[in-house]
């Protein structure tokens, strides 16, 4: 019996990480451009890295087969 090879979704690849727990992480939008409208607090709380929510992880989970 032949094992299928999976293709990974590469653009996922590079916008997901796996964590320790199983879920994943994503970095914040909204940080590109325009920001000097955006205030300081705002900027500033957008650095860190946020969970994907639990509703998605299944389908991030079918896009990215081995971690």
């Amino acid at each position: 019996m032949s094992k299928v090879k999976l293709k990974t979704n590469r653009g996922a690849a590079k916008r997901f990480k796996k964590t320790g727990s199983g879920g994943y992480k994503h970095r914040q939008s909204f940080r590109n451009h325009i920001l000097t409208k955006k205030s300081s607090k705002r900027v500033r709380q957008l650095r860190h890295m946020q969970n994907v929510s639990d509703s998605d992880v299944a389908a991030i989970r079918q896009m990215l087969p081995n971690g």
